[in-house]
């Protein structure tokens, strides 16, 4: 294990960037979100959460897919090219470091998601450990330590005024290699330390009672005939807050746009909360705002597990708890149709 005075924080962030991109938790405009770094932005790597997670770095909000050129009769089509940005994405929490898992399963499947894979491939994630969880947080329920992130090609912890790094793969080695200089040798105990210190918080938090017993395929046809999903849903806006802050949500439309002198297709976000969301022309198969609501956490906490090899596609991240409008979030859901352990 290596360790870095925090004193230092800068000179790792200098070297990083001048072999690649950096992205770090950033404060812009009183939100902190994922930026790519230079001298002088407000790095904020205390912040638990961010604004939105870091999902945008690998399946972007926005994105061009393919373009069109039309000259009476004839058609040109334009290629986009994938992406060859190499980058650090550095500071991610454990639950986010997770959700890469999970979108990798949908994105990474056959067939292959190329604009998706030249991103991870490009992509070093550094992981940071958590040391102090948010009230709103319950990624334990899934398994998940955020006290010792082993997703990620590299995971850091801060301990007072020491930055402990620990790399977990080959990417992660080859990173290390590259800013090894600035980092001294040390044994693990601070970092042992410190997880106990965590682990037991994390016990204490508000959710960590929040039990996943019946969200399973054998009982998928009971919680699908539940009569709560009435009540629960009859506050739902639809505004799809929920789903664009969601580390894990992977649902997208595809549109063209006419320039004037031509096509160009892209892909965007989309929201299964929407009314209007895998729209035919028969309509849409869930016309109401129940059914939509009730697909959403369908997936999330029974349809994903069933054909995942019982992966949930929620990783407790505590956005939607902390986002939504009207405070019906997927806490709620699993308190009403599950059960809780204490």
């Amino acid at each position: 294990m290596l360790k870095l005075n925090m004193s230092k924080i800068e000179a790792l962030y200098k070297a990083l960037a001048a072999q690649q991109s950096l992205y770090l938790p950033i404060e812009k405009n009183d939100k902190v979100d994922y930026w790519r770094w230079a001298e002088g932005e407000d790095v904020r790597l205390t912040v638990q959460n961010t604004n939105k997670s870091p999902k945008n770095l690998f399946f972007p909000q926005l994105e061009n897919m393919v373009a069109f050129n039309v000259e009476g009769k004839s058609i040109e089509i334009i290629e986009q090219e994938l992406s060859k940005e190499k980058f650090v994405l550095m500071g991610v929490r454990a639950c986010d470091a997770r959700a890469f898992a999970v979108l990798d399963r949908v994105f990474l499947a056959e067939p292959v998601d190329s604009f998706y894979a030249a991103r991870r491939e490009n992509g070093t994630i550094v992981t940071l450990a958590c040391s102090a969880p948010a009230k709103s947080c319950f990624c334990s329920v899934f398994g998940i330590d955020a006290a010792n992130p082993a997703d990620g090609d590299v995971t850091a912890w801060i301990v007072n005024d020491e930055m402990y790094w620990l790399p977990r793969t080959e990417k992660g080695e080859r990173l290390t290699e590259s800013v090894k200089e600035l980092f001294t040798e040390t044994d693990d105990a601070a970092v042992k330390a410190e997880q106990d210190r965590v682990k037991k918080e994390i016990e204490a938090l508000p959710f960590s009672g929040l039990s996943l017993e019946g969200f399973d395929g054998e009982h998928m046809k009971e919680i699908f005939a539940r009569p709560e999903w009435e009540s629960l849903s009859e506050a739902c806006l639809g505004c799809g807050t929920c789903t664009f802050t969601c580390p894990t949500c992977q649902c997208y439309d595809i549109r063209d746009y006419d320039t004037g002198h031509g096509v160009q297709r892209y892909r965007c976000w989309d929201s299964c909360m929407y009314s209007d969301f895998t729209m035919m022309a028969a309509a849409t198969n869930r016309p109401t705002q129940m059914q939509r609501f009730r697909q959403r956490f369908m997936h999330k906490l029974v349809y994903y597990p069933m054909n995942n090899d019982g992966l949930y596609s929620c990783v407790g991240c505590g956005r939607c708890v902390q986002k939504c409008p009207i405070h019906m979030n997927i806490v709620k859901v699993m308190k009403t149709l599950g059960g809780q352990k204490k």
